[in-house]
């Protein structure tokens, strides 16, 4: 069973006398940052002068500094810019200011895993990752509860690096959710492969797919995108709610009986084997070494992939749809 620990088991106050710099003000960083403020805690924010993130840090009332300025004066350095970019900051800003007693702290553990940052011996190096985007950091904190954090501890300098770990979470919230023990390679691994096989990758290509089929065969794509886009929504809520079970119970019986006897010719055991090469391939370091390929060269695959996905017919007729419905807080990109 994992260890879960909650607001009861942790103490906030081991990081009262501490200074706590969150580097980059983007999305898990300014939910960090406002939650630890209004958790009583001394919070420093670095950012790039004149960007939106610098703007939003001033409207929120911190004033943002260069990462070397902060990394200089915080006792925790939590590294909340793009995966993509965090060993470039940290090398150029961070790495030459970490004194003994400082801890570098991490809400995915990426690099620290692919070895793209190697701090020293003397630091903690710990990690907090919240189970959610930062919005909704933001948004459970304010309403008085947490998004659960997985909490991990890769180097234990000081011997008390797992309480501070702790001790964040709280600060953030995540104590109030629930925050659970386990690993750098656990956190990054099990990430990795839930992102690209089940919840972005993996119902992506399902809904476009089903959406496709139903196009191809004469359908109006209001209703394609109705059957399989939008209700998509009803169905991930009852999975929240109450698992596959609450699922099936609140469906009709013809849902569930369909459920049942078609769901494992859609994703079978050669779909099955094809996450299994994923996840070797992210354990391997493989996925790793493409993505930072692919950043290393301004990301050309990845800008055309969403090129070609905003216009795809599912998209077109999305935005069409969602423009009507007032209930529905439209967001474009």
């Amino acid at each position: 069973m994992a260890e879960i620990y909650y607001d009861n088991d942790v103490n906030l106050d081991i990081l009262s006398d501490k200074t706590i710099g969150i580097v980059g003000y983007g999305s898990q960083g300014h939910a960090q940052a406002q939650n630890l403020r209004d958790s009583g805690l001394n919070v420093i924010v670095a950012e790039v002068e004149g960007t939106d993130n610098y703007k939003l840090a001033k409207e929120h009332g911190f004033e943002p500094m260069t990462a070397d300025e902060l990394a200089s004066k915080a006792d925790i350095i939590a590294m909340l810019v793009p995966d993509e970019i965090q060993s470039k900051v940290y090398k150029q800003s961070v790495e030459s200011n970490l004194k003994e007693r400082n801890a570098l702290l991490f809400s995915h553990g990426f690099n620290i895993r692919f070895g793209q940052i190697v701090p020293p011996d003397y630091v903690d190096v710990i990690m907090v990752a919240p189970k959610g985007p930062g919005h909704l950091v933001r948004s459970e904190y304010e309403k008085g509860g947490g998004v659960p954090n997985l909490v991990a501890v890769e180097n234990d300098a000081s011997g008390n690096a797992f309480q501070l770990a702790l001790a964040y979470s709280k600060g953030i919230g995540g104590t109030k959710g629930g925050a659970i023990k386990t690993t750098f390679p656990e956190e990054t691994e099990t990430d990795l492969f839930g992102e690209q096989v089940v919840l972005c990758g993996g119902v992506s290509a399902l809904v476009k797919k089903g959406f496709e089929v139903l196009i191809e065969a004469g359908y109006q794509p209001e209703i394609a995108y109705f059957e399989c886009m939008h209700e998509l929504k009803l169905i991930v809520d009852l999975f929240y709610q109450g698992g596959l079970s609450y699922m099936r119970y609140s469906v009709s019986n013809t849902a569930e009986y369909g459920d049942f006897t078609r769901g494992e010719r859609i994703i079978s055991e050669e779909t099955k084997k094809e996450m299994k090469k994923i996840l070797s391939e992210v354990k391997d370091g493989s996925f790793a070494k493409e993505w930072l390929a692919e950043s290393a060269i301004g990301k050309p695959n990845l800008k055309k992939f969403e090129e070609r996905d905003k216009n795809h017919p599912l998209e077109v007729i999305g935005r069409e749809l969602r423009s009507m419905m007032d209930w529905i807080d439209d967001k474009v990109v």
